[in-house]
């Protein structure tokens, strides 16, 4: 089959061929790719910034954001049959450790991440196990969805955690309308009141945005955190979900919280660095968010079959995979690129 493998860090990745996964245990479950989601992540493990961190040995497949067509099944998957349309929690967990068994699945102790320590979704075909696939909703269809594998799952993972509480009369900003934040705006609107407050360097995402429901948009051109204080009574916005995290943001994004408000890291490439004393005299919370839950998954996927998150995507035969990562590179991706082999 076909496959985009990196070969060498700082290297263009290849289209290769490689052989088919094939079902080796009772859970396996083989998936025909119909969409796999083109992330920022992935120009960063191509750079290297991922080497240490996943160990894995190259060559391999990237690609985490994945959704497809159940081809083969091992003997003891009951919840999805050959043919049913997935989408792929990005992790492939064990379900005994300590963690799965309290549902929260990504800090599994035996986890494996196709894409990132493993063979991805950059491919016609791609082998996960039962507890990762999501069936699909008949109205969905794959390659509409797979960025919300990693993207979306994250965007829900976070605003769950903001919109347990915020109140109708509360405002929180979101920083980035990208990839990232124009799902986490939509998600917003579906699960809390607050008003939302949206920063982006970029007026076609800032329209984006405002096509939303965002609130209120407000251009990053250097007066962004006076215009969150103008639009917040001086006082600072009572959550910041912070989607790009680096280049400013962190810095913007603390600037523009409240006192006893909660900063959410979404995106990352950055440095906190706020003196403690300014911690402890203001109450301020620094809440860490990677992906998401098998149950944020489920949820994401109830809100995108009720027509309450859609994504905005650019779609790319398998084989122009440079070209998406260069438009992703570049800034000129509205929403997500999508390779569909």
């Amino acid at each position: 089959m076909r496959a985009v493998q990196l070969s060498k860090y700082d290297q263009r990745p290849e289209l290769v061929e490689v052989p088919e996964p094939q079902v080796s245990g009772p859970l396996d479950v083989i998936v025909q790719i119909g969409g796999a989601g083109v992330c920022r992540t992935d120009l960063h493990i191509i750079e290297g910034q991922w080497e240490q961190k996943s160990g894995v040995a190259l060559p391999y497949t990237i690609g985490h954001e994945n959704a497809g067509w159940v081809q083969a099944v091992g003997d003891a998957v009951t919840n999805v049959a050959v043919g049913d349309p997935v989408i792929l929690h990005p992790l492939v967990t064990c379900g005994l450790c300590g963690a799965c068994r309290d549902g929260d699945d990504v800090h599994c102790a035996n986890s494996a991440f196709p894409g990132i320590d493993t063979d991805g979704g950059y491919a016609e075909l791609l082998r996960t196990n039962a507890r990762s696939v999501v069936k699909l909703d008949p109205s969905l269809e794959p390659a509409e969805v797979a960025a919300l594998a990693d993207a979306g799952l994250t965007a829900i993972h976070a605003v769950r955690k903001a919109a347990a509480t915020l109140r109708p009369s509360q405002k929180v900003v979101v920083i980035g309308a990208g990839g990232l934040g124009h799902i986490g705006i939509q998600v917003l609107r579906a699960l809390s009141p607050a008003e939302i407050i949206v920063i982006d360097r970029s007026r076609d995402a800032l329209e984006l945005a405002e096509q939303l429901g965002a609130h209120h948009v407000v251009e990053a051109n250097g007066t962004q955190v006076e215009a969150v204080k103008d639009l917040t009574g001086g006082h600072g916005a009572e959550a910041v979900l912070d989607f790009v995290g680096e280049g400013g943001a962190v810095e913007d994004g603390v600037a523009m919280l409240r006192r006893a408000g909660n900063y959410y890291v979404i995106g990352y490439g950055g440095r906190i660095d706020v003196p403690t004393i300014d911690v402890i005299s203001t109450e301020i919370n620094f809440i860490g968010n990677l992906v998401g839950s098998y149950a944020d998954l489920s949820e994401l996927m109830v809100l995108a079959a009720r027509g309450l998150v859609t994504l905005h995507t650019a779609r790319y035969p398998l084989e122009e995979f440079g070209a998406a990562l260069h438009d992703l590179e570049q800034g000129t991706v509205r929403g997500r690129a999508i390779l569909v082999p």
